[in-house]
């Protein structure tokens, strides 16, 4: 082992002999290091903040921002969603949720209905205009994640999904679950 600078920082001890044995068990675990940890949290925010971006131009010619984007794909995915149900899944304040509604609505792009059993409730739906908007900035997502997921192939897909799954909070996988579900069901095409 030597101080000197330029050479490679010393392995663990324990790291040598569980590879000396065995190829693959002590580098099956080398992803559990901080390092490793730490490079993917690298990972996440810069995927973060550059497929955010992508929306982030046409909410802002809008004057809108991720909070709109967030709320318009939910409604979006989830039509006639209750406000109780879309604060569970953004998990946002009632007042926030309040503002970002507010504008949506005012400008014509989500219609509050009363709910058919409990008329105290509302139930939540885009426009043909919060359609169209909310298309524009999934398109604009989608390129980028296509190109992500053509360069990667379909196993990394595959290992994505289980990675994102594994960092979401039980609600938040359960809710995927439905999702994933209703995905896989034929939809009924109109008579």
């Amino acid at each position: 082992m030597s101080d000197r600078k330029g050479d490679p920082p010393a392995r663990p001890a324990a790291l040598p002999s569980a590879t000396a044995t065995s190829p693959t068990a002590g580098a099956s675990l080398l992803f559990l290091r901080e390092e490793e940890m730490r490079l993917a949290q690298d990972l996440m925010f810069f995927a973060y903040r550059d497929f955010t971006n992508a929306a982030d131009l046409v909410l802002e010619e809008l004057g809108l921002g991720r909070a709109h984007h967030r709320a318009l794909h939910f409604i979006g995915r989830n039509p006639g969603i209750s406000v109780s149900e879309l604060l569970t899944i953004l998990r946002i304040t009632k007042q926030s949720l309040g503002r970002v509604l507010s504008l949506l609505v005012s400008r014509g792009y989500v219609v509050q209905t009363p709910g058919r059993a409990d008329r105290r409730q509302r139930r939540l739906s885009l426009t043909p205009a919060g359609a169209a908007l909310e298309r524009q900035l999934f398109e604009r997502q989608r390129e980028r994640l296509a190109a992500a997921y053509r360069e990667a192939g379909g196993a990394a897909v595959e290992g994505f999904r289980r990675v994102m799954r594994g960092i979401m909070n039980e609600l938040a996988r359960a809710y995927m679950d439905g999702a994933e579900q209703a995905a896989r069901e034929p939809r009924a095409r109109p008579a």
